[in-house]
């Protein structure tokens, strides 16, 4: 594989971004800062081609991202990733997309058994025998120059996952397994995973009370955190922390003087402009509408004390079923659908559906249903119809 030295300027990034859309797979990967910032900061992204590879600085002056940009949005065009959720987060603040297709080599390896979070390093050295120098990975990634090992460890991300991409593939096809990622792959891809909206904000946070008043303080204090975290670039935290929030939602100061004895303020904030901004939007606070009230944890389908024991074993079908399958349980199904079908809902659930109907829902609606059985044979577990 050819590796390019470091791209810093826009010509050179088309002239490679051009080569890699006649690729048949993409391999991408980047490094970011974001301990003190709202946004992740771009510092790195490194690409990949069954044939090159090359690493380009988004911090350098003048560069264009545009042609990379472009390949994240080509359609005809296979990304690939490890664990890709952070990496799709950047990316949907820089197009508003979220690239399609993709492979996550994390998720394919839930699908042949590997373990719920395989670790890269652990992937790379179990296709390709080798042991990935991790030197690298706790660098300060926005401080320049860049070393080379820095930047051979970082284009390493990319030239390992190029290797074995096509391996994990072709066992996924061999096992036919492909429908399973691609569900999966439909699911990470869905935007509403990465767009970041203020007016759901507060649905993140743990509620201080049910009164709509307290609610609609707290709905109205978080989208104004948020406002003001984006507007600086920082760290939602760094503005109010979520324990602040919730105490000014649920006992709100009657004057701006009355912030410098909120516990998490600090004095100042009863006479500087952003304590001023907001009383202002507890002033405006409306209370949350009946229509927008959470629902009671006792109107979703709860959990009696039966049916908790149903979702036990659920859990321990979850298990036999999985390791028989050589799956991870958690791509099967998670635990909330374990309950859910413990007590009573049988609609909207994806794991009596499709393959996962076929791999653990049916046996699994049998047992809640009394048509299977656990017995113990040899010291393991077994299932039996009755």
């Amino acid at each position: 594989m050819e590796i390019h030295p470091l791209v810093a300027d826009t010509a050179t990034l088309a002239a490679h971004c051009a080569r890699l859309a006649r690729a048949d797979f993409l391999c991408i990967d980047t490094e970011f800062m974001r301990e003190s910032t709202y946004y992740p900061q771009l510092c790195l992204i490194q690409l990949a081609s069954p044939t090159e590879a090359f690493a380009v600085d988004p911090l350098a002056p003048g560069l264009d991202l545009a042609p990379f940009l472009a390949l994240l949005t080509d359609e005809s065009l296979l990304k690939v990733l490890h664990a890709g959720g952070q990496d799709l987060e950047i990316f949907w603040n820089l197009t508003g997309k979220v690239p399609f297709p993709l492979f996550d080599t994390q998720v394919a390896a839930m699908a042949l058994g590997m373990g719920e979070q395989v670790s890269y390093a652990n992937l790379v050295a179990h296709y390709t025998g080798t042991q990935i120098d991790k030197g690298a990975r706790f660098t300060d990634w926005a401080r320049r120059p860049l070393s080379d090992r820095q930047i051979d460890y970082a284009i390493g991300d990319v030239t390992y996952l190029a290797a074995l991409f096509p391996k994990m593939l072709d066992k996924l096809r061999r096992n036919g397994r492909g429908i399973w990622l691609d569900e999966e792959m439909a699911r990470v891809s869905d935007p509403a995973n990465y767009a970041n909206d203020p007016e759901e904000a507060w649905k993140r946070l743990r509620l201080p009370s049910r009164k709509p008043d307290v609610l609609g303080r707290l709905k109205a204090l978080a989208k104004w955190r948020e406002l003001e975290a984006q507007d600086k670039d920082v760290p939602r935290g760094r503005i109010v922390k979520d324990e602040t929030l919730a105490d000014l939602a649920a006992s709100p100061p009657r004057s701006q003087a009355d912030l410098a004895r909120i516990r998490g303020l600090s004095q100042a904030w009863a006479n500087n402009a952003i304590g001023g901004r907001l009383m202002a939007v507890i002033a405006e606070a409306q209370p949350l509408s009946p229509e927008d009230m959470p629902a009671r944890e006792a109107s979703r389908p709860g959990l009696s004390t039966d049916a908790a024991l149903v979702a036990d074993l659920l859990k321990l079908l979850l298990k036999v079923r999985a390791k028989e399958a050589g799956v991870a349980p958690k791509l099967v199904a998670r635990a909330e659908e374990l309950e859910a079908l413990a007590a009573g809902t049988r609609d909207g659930l994806s794991l009596l559906d499709g393959w996962r109907r076929d791999t653990f829902g049916a046996d699994a609606l049998a047992l809640c249903e009394g048509r299977l059985a656990f017995v113990v044979e040899n010291g393991r577990a077994k299932v039996r119809p009755l």
